[in-house]
């Protein structure tokens, strides 16, 4: 009985020390997020750094709240103080169990101080992924795909890869669209049905300076760019205002192109194989 009413005030003091703490968490994380409402209504980038922050203070508060409580409690202290005196085995034990996460904040770090990306950025990573940035963390970075999944990547792989970031400086996007047609089919014919339907989707955008268009330079641009084995392929350069917009816009003209060249006798080939049997 007599141990447990000596514990009884150092329990205390370690519940309030994590009261205190949790409620100084709430009142950050509060603050924080209606600056990240303010800034988001302004279309401010500071909401990548505010997001950044809201997701350390919890890592500190709590850090400080746990050598906090080992210092109010004797025992706690008497075992910090004999793993300090193996600091050098305890440094090289900690050192090699967490690089991985210390290599992750410094990246997350890296992120936030050069901005290779923003919170609500699509990008492509590496691997191929695309989607946009929803959060950055002290350990890693989240992309919802187009799927609406969620995919976690470690932020020291985000720092060492190469990004391909469709937002940062200017949204817009050149969508490169190939189509193939037999060498039979009129290929004026075909550029300028390309060209309409291109014109047409309301994603499209006119993206020529007035020097440009002084120069009578076309809004759409098709060109012939190989003559393969069995068709004259054109490409079709389509501008968009983001890079979601210009996904969308490809997709449509795919269809509408297609019905187009039915109506209009523009023959897309596809391979055939003649089988001789002797």
């Amino acid at each position: 009985m007599e141990n447990l009413k000596a514990i009884v005030p150092y329990l205390l003091s370690s519940l309030i020390i994590i009261v205190i703490a949790i409620a100084v968490i709430r009142v950050l994380n509060g603050v924080i997020d209606s600056m990240i409402r303010r800034e988001e209504r302004q279309e401010s980038p500071n909401t990548t750094q505010l997001n950044f922050m809201k997701n350390s203070v919890r890592v500190i508060i709590y850090t400080i709240a746990i050598i906090m409580i080992i210092n109010v409690i004797p025992p706690f202290k008497s075992v910090g103080k004999a793993l300090f005196a193996g600091a050098g085995i305890l440094a090289a034990v900690i050192g090699f169990a967490s690089q991985q996460a210390f290599s992750n904040v410094i990246g997350g770090i890296f992120i936030i101080l050069f901005k290779p990306f923003r919170v609500g950025d699509t990008i492509r990573t590496n691997d191929g992924l695309v989607g946009m940035v929803t959060d950055i963390t002290l350990r890693h970075v989240i992309i919802k795909d187009m799927e609406n999944r969620r995919i976690i990547i470690p932020n020291s792989k985000m720092s060492e890869d190469k990004i391909v970031n469709s937002t940062i400086g200017d949204e817009t996007i050149c969508r490169h669209i190939t189509f193939g047609i037999s060498y039979d089919s009129n290929i004026d014919e075909a550029m300028e049905i390309i060209a309409d339907e291109v014109r047409k989707h309301p994603n499209f955008l006119d993206n020529r300076t007035q020097e440009d268009i002084e120069a009578g330079i076309a809004d759409v641009r098709v060109k012939v760019v190989a003559l393969a084995d069995s068709s004259v392929n054109l490409r079709v350069f389509a501008w968009a205002p983001t890079n979601p917009k210009s996904i969308e816009l490809e997709w449509d003209v795919l269809k509408s192109i297609k019905e187009r060249f039915d109506r209009e006798g523009i023959e897309i080939p596809y391979p055939h194989r003649a089988v001789v049997q002797k």
